[in-house]
């Protein structure tokens, strides 16, 4: 079988899983994020464990500046730090060899004449116990804990490594005493809320309670926009509670870096499985995340594993795939997009999962969205129009993943518009809306799309709208033909 010709791929008429890109040096300049937008990138990630105040009002602004000049939704996701566990400063990398004593301090402690580091945690020490594993810098260096003081912990190490400065530690199964929110956090928190971020992404969930005190700092702190909470599941208790986290989330991301050195290596794939499922059955947006091109923040070529890596995900229908070294300091980040665009393409048109044939429909509305997608797919629809002023709406036409037909969910503003751009088969648009007669709403949305080169003449259109029955305005299908 010959290989499909890329320029093919490249003209069908929409992707429909989204791709987010984290900005980093590489791509901050003004320039480069208009050329992400270009690529088809729906959502930009601020990562706040890296990023400054005066940086974020900036990026955003250009962010928003370059969405209105392209006339496109293009979101914004604010990623916290979390309560992470980080070693302390050291003048030059410490080299560790297999076998060798490596000493962990708190509290000012220090230990002459040892290889050693501090940890900023205070509490470090209390929470360990002796025989627990550690793993240092993103899984580099293992060790074993031998001993320990209220102030000192003694290790052995396990695989060979450089340790630098502030580097991560993983302690697996081991529940420690950090907060959900830590003082950066809120600080972030207020940020995103005053340049009006679209995501809020709280790393390090264990417990749905979690999500309930980041949702409550929220309302607390603005009275006007209340962005989406993304819960990032990286740890193992997150996983043990997933189904309450779920719930009590907007959307969910499967944050694979931790995640892998938190769980057993050869659960990953299934837990990842099991994720999307259920936010496909319960209408959680899910955004699969980290080291999907990884090979491509220094090769121009991703591997055939990443490359069948992104395609499980699209193919599990995800709403969204994730980039974050690969597009922040890698030497490839247009190339990324287009690769990953390529291949989401190419496995949306052979199919998915179909998880969402087991979504838990609750509402009248969400059974009137589930028949109108089903109709849109029964008639091989050019489009679905769908109206939405808080999201809904939209959000549970994604839900019902449409087989082929785009889903054009108009709203009144642009925040709400950029609130679905991480929702599957959503093209967010922006209208006025005519409450008094629904109509001449669908009509307008209609002549936008025409304008827009979306659709043309003799198109075939599924519309759930509110309409005019008798002097009542109803929710309601039609099916409409282009003139």
């Amino acid at each position: 079988m010959e290989c499909q010709n890329r320029n093919a791929m490249k003209s069908l008429p929409y992707r429909k899983t989204k791709i987010i890109a984290t900005l980093g040096p590489a791509t901050q300049s003004v320039e480069m994020v208009g050329r992400l937008i270009e690529s088809g990138v729906n959502v930009f990630r601020l990562n706040m464990s890296h990023a400054d105040p005066a940086w974020v009002r900036q990026i955003v602004g250009s962010i928003r500046q370059l969405a209105e000049l392209n006339r496109v939704g293009i979101g914004i996701l604010m990623d916290t730090q979390g309560p992470s566990i980080r070693t302390g400063d050291v003048k030059e990398k410490i080299e560790l060899s297999v076998g060798e004593t490596f000493y962990f301090t708190v509290l000012g402690d220090t230990v002459p004449g040892e290889k050693w580091t501090s940890v900023g945690y205070d509490q470090f020490a209390a929470d360990v116990n002796v025989g627990d594993n550690l793993i240092v810098d993103n899984g580099e260096i293992k060790m074993k804990i031998r001993s320990k003081t209220t102030t000192r912990v003694e290790c052995e190490v396990l695989t060979e490594g450089s340790l630098g400065s502030r580097r991560h530690i993983n302690l697996p199964g081991i529940h420690v005493s950090l907060p959900a929110l830590t003082d950066k956090d809120r600080e972030d928190i207020r940020l995103g809320l005053e340049v009006g971020v679209d995501f809020i992404a709280l790393s390090f969930v264990r417990q749905a309670e979690d999500i309930e005190l980041l949702r409550a700092f929220i309302r607390e702190t603005s009275n006007n926009h209340q962005p989406q909470i993304v819960a990032k599941i990286e740890h193992q208790f997150a996983v043990d509670n997933f189904d309450a986290i779920a719930l009590a989330a907007d959307l969910v991301m499967v944050a694979r870096g931790d995640l892998g050195i938190e769980c057993p290596y050869e659960e990953l794939p299934i837990i990842q499985r099991r994720i999307v499922k259920q936010c496909q059955k319960i209408g959680r947006p899910v955004i699969v995340a980290t080291h999907m091109l990884e090979s491509m923040t220094h090769s121009p070529s991703p591997t055939r594993a990443e490359i069948t890596d992104v395609a499980n995900a699209v193919y599990e229908q995800a709403d969204a795939i994730m980039l974050s070294g690969e597009t922040t300091v890698g030497r490839h980040p247009i190339a990324c997009i287009e690769v990953m665009d390529t291949i989401a393409r190419r496995i949306e048109r052979s199919g998915g999962s179909n998880y969402h044939l087991e979504a838990n429909l609750t509402s009248t509305r969400q059974k009137l969205v589930r028949s109108g997608i089903t109709l849109a797919d029964d008639l091989k629809a050019d489009g679905v129009i769908i109206f939405t002023q808080r999201g809904h709406m939209a959000r549970y036409a994604a839900r019902m993943r449409a087989r082929s037909s785009p889903v054009y969910a108009f709203a009144e503003r642009w925040a709400d518009a950029d609130g679905l751009t991480l929702c599957r088969g959503v093209l967010p648009r922006v209208i006025k809306f005519n409450h008094q007669q629904p109509d001449r709403t669908v009509d307008a949305a209609v002549e936008q799309l025409m304008v827009s080169g979306l659709i043309k003449s003799g198109d075939t259109l599924v519309v759930i709208s509110d309409v005019a029955s008798g002097d009542r305005i109803v929710d309601g299908i039609k099916i409409r033909v282009v003139d």
